[in-house]
């Protein structure tokens, strides 16, 4: 325990680092992931068509790719300086676009599972296609999506280890630190590994609970 209690200024802005990476990567991810899934199931071919090509763009990229070109190719173009903020901010703009590509696929296969005849039935009433998705479709498909969302979220939890390899402080580069304090690298990592399953489980139980509460809602 002494490699933790002997180093906690760099486990705690480490373990900071990582959540502020999964927590606004996150919200970012499902904003832009809903807006995408519901064009992927627009009635308009163009809508389709966009969003049918992010999803295709992205996800086949490598997500190390996608923070090459937040973290060193966007900055020059936008005239940034590359500064520890700056880099966050990249970082979680990068997770975000990745991670809304499966947010987005999440989406529109809990959109199939509702049934179409309802929304034809909204439809009729006069409501439009906005409408119909966010009063209709989409709080029935969220409740199918559960599962493979909390997926999509550990999944991102484990990607922003990534965001190490750019100068980015979170659990990935807790190794680096350390290492130069002299503390053994294995028992390092291990402890990272101690910390992600801690922080997976959390998550799994949260899957769960939202199951139970809205299994009992259906």
């Amino acid at each position: 325990m002494g490699v933790i209690f002997d180093n906690l200024d760099v486990w705690s802005e480490a373990l900071l680092g990582t959540l502020v990476l999964f927590f606004a990567g996150g919200a970012l991810a499902l904003i832009l992931g809903i807006i995408v899934g519901a064009m992927r199931v627009s009635p308009v071919p163009i809508a389709r068509a966009v969003g049918t090509f992010y999803v295709s763009a992205i996800r086949n990229t490598p997500l190390t790719l996608v923070f090459f070109a937040f973290v060193f190719a966007l900055p020059p173009l936008l005239g940034l300086r590359l500064t520890g903020d700056v880099s966050l901010t990249l970082g979680i703009c990068a997770l975000g676009v990745y991670t809304a590509t499966y947010v987005a696929e999440a989406i529109r296969s809990g959109v199939n599972t509702v049934p179409v005849g309802q929304a034809e039935a909204a439809r009729a009433l006069g409501l439009g296609f906005g409408q119909v998705m966010s009063l209709v479709v989409l709080p029935q498909a969220f409740r199918s999506v559960i599962p493979p969302m909390m997926s999509v979220f550990i999944a991102l939890l484990k990607n922003t280890t990534v965001a190490a390899g750019f100068s980015i402080v979170n659990l990935g580069s807790v190794r680096n630190y350390l290492s130069e304090r002299g503390e053994n690298a294995f028992i390092v990592i291990l402890w990272v590994m101690v910390v992600f399953v801690a922080l997976v489980l959390l998550l799994s139980w949260l899957q769960r609970s939202l199951e139970n509460r809205w299994r009992v809602a259906r």
